[in-house]
């Protein structure tokens, strides 16, 4: 590795799926900014303070070259990407014209069936805030929100969210979770499902409007947003 920024990732569990599980925390510790924007990080150096071999390690950061938070520097490792203030609020506008509606119009399409698989996702969203498990917490918050969304029957619209979601940075997120800020946010799944029971599209609408805000205040920073809810009704 490269320059003189500090990184602390504990050793993974060798029982579970060694390139899905690197991947998983790599993308963590970017998205969180563990790993610092700019800085070159070799596979050897992050294979060993992961406990593995360089080999997943390498395979993980192809991943995440694809997903757009590394790229490669021949000879030298993986550089993480930047991304401006500008970049993040480019981001969370394209995520305000696509979730939001795309959430609502899903709501009537979900089975009653499914409201409790819905509400076990959500209640290990509120479990890995309350555990201060960011890994988790981010792995929860995406399988719930693909899931909510794949009742559009949308794939392609799915795959977009998730990967908008993914390239999303959340600086603020450890800090939340060691002040125990976190929690309100993470309720707010549970609001969501609460609008699919009593089918309330607008509601769920101005839920996640205020949902991806915190990505531009909360979540980034640490700090509350000034975001106003906007409601198309």
């Amino acid at each position: 590795m490269s320059g003189t920024s500090k990184f602390v990732i504990e050793k993974l569990d060798r029982q579970m799926s060694l390139r899905e599980t690197v991947t998983e925390k790599l993308r963590t510790s970017i998205i969180s900014g563990d790993l610092v924007e700019g800085e070159l990080y070799s596979a050897p150096s992050l294979g060993a303070a992961f406990g593995v071999s360089a080999t997943p390690v390498r395979e993980a950061m192809m991943d995440l070259v694809r997903e757009g938070l590394v790229e490669t520097v021949k000879n030298k490792g993986f550089r993480i990407t930047g991304m401006t203030d500008a970049e993040l609020e480019e981001i969370s506008e394209i995520r305000l014209l696509i979730e939001p509606e795309a959430t609502r119009r899903a709501l009537p399409l979900i089975p009653r069936e499914n409201i409790d698989e819905l509400r076990s996702l959500a209640d290990v969203i509120v479990h890995t805030a309350k555990n201060r498990d960011p890994e988790a917490y981010l792995a929860a918050d995406r399988a719930f929100h693909s899931r909510l969304l794949s009742f559009t029957g949308n794939k392609q619209l799915v795959e977009i969210a998730t990967d908008l979601r993914l390239r999303t940075r959340l600086y603020g997120l450890k800090t939340l979770m060691d002040n125990n800020q976190l929690d309100g946010s993470a309720q707010e799944h549970h609001e969501m499902i609460d609008c699919v029971e009593r089918g309330d599209g607008d509601g769920i609408y101005d839920l996640m409007v205020h949902h991806i805000s915190h990505a531009r205040g909360l979540w980034n920073t640490g700090a509350p947003e000034d975001t106003e809810l906007v409601s198309e009704k």
